[in-house]
């Protein structure tokens, strides 16, 4: 239990990391990279939580919103490039 309470601080030390970076950004792309951590920063403390909780559902969870944030990461940098590859 004390490793999961030691990553659940790692998670919420990336969230308000990320936050100040999407605040204070100067490009972008630093608040695209920003952002991408940020909610995979959240959904690894989802994950967490559910572990802790002995929760099968949040791993449900879980799963969609990876497939939405990825899905999200690429058509960020792919607008961030304009459609160029």
């Amino acid at each position: 239990m004390i490793g999961l309470d030691i990553a659940a601080a790692c998670c919420g030390v990336a969230v308000l990391v990320s936050a100040y970076r999407i605040v204070r950004g100067p490009t972008p792309a630093d608040r695209a990279v920003a952002a991408d951590l940020l909610s995979f920063s959240v959904i690894g403390l989802i994950a967490l939580v559910g572990t802790r909780l002995h929760s099968g559902a949040t791993m449900d969870l879980v799963l969609v919103a990876t497939l939405v944030a990825f899905l999200a990461a690429v058509s960020l940098a792919r607008a961030l490039t304009r459609g160029v590859r």
